[in-house]
């Protein structure tokens, strides 16, 4: 089909069979071309690259994530943009996973931020969640620049789709790059435990970077929808994706399981050693707000704590009632059969693109003028 006309939430059938040339790396010459579509212009372009990451005159794309910064998901990506040749990368990304830390932020508590190691970029770890990352990264504190021409959050672990979308700091890390005025991504690849494997993030950067790279050159150009982010959720075998479908949010949510834990795994007094050595680490950090070592295993710490549930305040110890619990989501059947929604597309496997804005109020506007770009950058591919 030839048509080039924009159905409310699925792009047309000849700009699917263009994604799947652009995108997908099949077998024979397409293979060929997808392989080609990630790789630098020129060695002489990547080497410049890596010879001055601050080169002004290239635009400048700052990327973080909900995993954390040795994920590999950052990590392809990261590379991926900076062997191109074309952007001024910096990083500034959680030290350990805050994946599900939704749109925290951390007061009246040191944040330590650490220079990291990450080839051609210029790269910090924080000591905080996602959203701390972005809005310390565009508030003039740590880095030079005013603020970059693009934030992209990922790529994460596992997908954010419907309700997700609240809980995700990943989706928090681009919104944040929103509230601030700044054009953002967040992608998602939809990782199958026992399935997935550590290069399909490799393929899940092959099938976003042209997106990547025509938000990239449309923001420049003005024409980028200002009033909302992208949400890209890949699908797990990312090469064999279907193309590009444009999405809306779903009510998907997974049913959350508080598991009793037995108290005879944690000895008397044990939540409250944990709790004083943890104070003491953190006084620590205060006074030097460069230990990055000793702020990840706050941060380690802090995970193996478990919820207290107390008597009145004032009781001794032996009159207190202590529980432990822990949190698991479980996945619930889903009945809608919506195809336009975002985790519907996803197991069908399209690469789902929902667009979201600030506002409950801008739906209407924000998936026409998402469709619209789409429509038009995929054109151009």
């Amino acid at each position: 089909m030839t048509s080039t006309s924009v159905k409310p939430n699925l792009l047309p059938p000849g700009l699917v069979s263009n994604l799947q040339d652009v995108l997908s790396k099949r077998a024979g010459g397409e293979g060929e071309k997808a392989a080609k579509s990630t790789e630098p212009p020129t060695s002489e372009a990547a080497t410049t690259a890596e010879e001055d990451p601050n080169d002004s005159s290239k635009p400048i794309v700052l990327v973080t994530n909900g995993d954390g910064i040795e994920s590999p998901g950052l990590t392809f990506l990261v590379e991926a943009l900076v062997r191109q040749g074309l952007y001024n990368v910096h990083v500034c990304a959680p030290q350990l996973d805050k994946s599900v830390s939704g749109h925290s932020v951390t007061l009246q508590e040191t944040v330590a931020v650490c220079s990291a190691d990450i080839n051609g970029a210029t790269a910090y770890e924080v000591s905080g969640t996602p959203v701390d990352c972005v809005s310390l990264a565009l508030s003039g504190a740590l880095f030079s620049w005013s603020k970059p021409l693009l934030v992209i959050s990922g790529i994460n672990r596992g997908s954010s789709c419907g309700h997700h979308i609240l809980y995700s700091g990943a989706v928090a890390g681009a919104r944040e790059a929103l509230i601030s005025g700044v054009p953002s991504l967040s992608i998602s690849l939809n990782w199958r435990k026992d399935e997935s494997q550590e290069n399909d993030f490799k393929d899940a950067v092959s099938v976003c970077l042209p997106l990547i790279n025509a938000a990239i050159r449309d923001i420049d150009k003005g024409v980028f929808p200002k009033s909302c982010f992208l949400n890209i959720e890949i699908p797990s075998s990312p090469l064999s994706n279907k193309g590009f479908k444009l999405t809306k949010q779903s009510k998907l949510r997974s049913s959350a399981c508080w598991q009793a834990v037995s108290a005879s795994r944690y000895p008397a007094g044990h939540f409250m050693n944990s709790q004083q050595s943890l104070g003491i680490q953190l006084a620590q950090l205060g006074r030097d707000a460069s230990a990055a070592g000793a702020a990840r295993r706050v941060t380690k710490q802090r995970m193996n704590v478990e919820i207290e549930s107390t008597g009145a305040a004032g009781k001794s110890d032996f009159e207190r009632v202590k529980k432990y619990f822990r949190l698991e989501f479980v996945e619930k059947e889903q009945e809608d059969t919506d195809e336009d929604l975002d985790f519907r597309a996803l197991e069908s496997g399209f690469v789902s693109v929902t667009p979201l804005a600030l506002s409950p109020d801008l739906e209407s506007e924000t998936q026409t003028a998402a469709s619209n770009w789409i429509s038009s950058a995929l054109q151009e591919q």
